[in-house]
């Protein structure tokens, strides 16, 4: 199966660690407006510079002026976020990393990211959105797998009605169980300490987002 992967900097928050860097290494990198300045943190070139630049201060547009940038006006009815994302999918992306999704000064902002990674992953791309010490992973009716380490906290986060969720690897684990929407029973569970499997997650019908704390562990070691 072909893996065409992107990576996708947002403007959001992002904290440089050892996992984030083996998530992006070797990535083709499209930036969205202020994104642009996580491209030097992780000493990356982006391939493609987009938006309508009004995040991007004189000194950061000069910095990186010899990026190809794709110009839109402020008036427009798409997210620079969302134009990034397109970019990538019109050059043939099947699997994108979303860095800087998370967090920032608007909640609105980081609400959307999230949802735009949910509208992406109904299109059948695989999409990992992450702020570096936080990861979402959008959830649809499948089986998937995830790779975190020991003990590490996490939620599911139901966006509709969910039917038939199952979660193996855990401390609290399921199986085909119904939640509602707004049901709290998901949140905050973690991963076995004990096993090497990875968390398994199943769902018969609905969407979620789990959201995970890699480095938010009880147990000592390198993640």
């Amino acid at each position: 199966m072909n893996d065409t992967p992107f990576l996708i900097l947002l403007g959001g928050h992002l904290t440089l660690t050892d996992r984030l860097l083996r998530q992006v290494a070797g990535l083709p990198a499209i930036a969205a407006d202020g994104g642009i300045r996580h491209a030097g943190v992780l000493e990356l070139l982006p391939e493609l510079w987009v938006g309508d630049f009004d995040s991007s201060p004189a000194g950061l547009q000069s910095t990186w002026e010899h990026i190809p940038r794709e110009a839109h006006p402020p008036a427009k009815d798409m997210t620079d976020g969302a134009l990034a994302v397109e970019a990538a999918l019109e050059r043939g992306a099947t699997r994108l990393v979303i860095a800087g999704a998370l967090g920032g000064e608007r909640s609105d902002h980081a609400m959307q990211n999230l949802l735009l990674g949910m509208a992406v992953r109904e299109r059948g791309i695989s999409v990992l959105m992450t702020s570096g010490l936080e990861e979402a992973w959008p959830l649809t009716p499948g089986s998937q797998s995830f790779d975190l380490p020991a003990n590490s906290l996490f939620s599911v986060l139901a966006l509709s009605d969910l039917t038939g969720l199952t979660l193996e690897g855990v401390h609290w684990p399921l199986s085909r169980r119904d939640v509602p929407l707004g049901d709290t029973l998901t949140l905050s569970n973690k991963i076995l300490a004990e096993t090497e499997a990875p968390l398994s997650v199943g769902l018969e019908a609905g969407k979620a987002l789990l959201i995970a704390r890699p480095y938010d562990t009880d147990a000592a070691g390198t993640v």
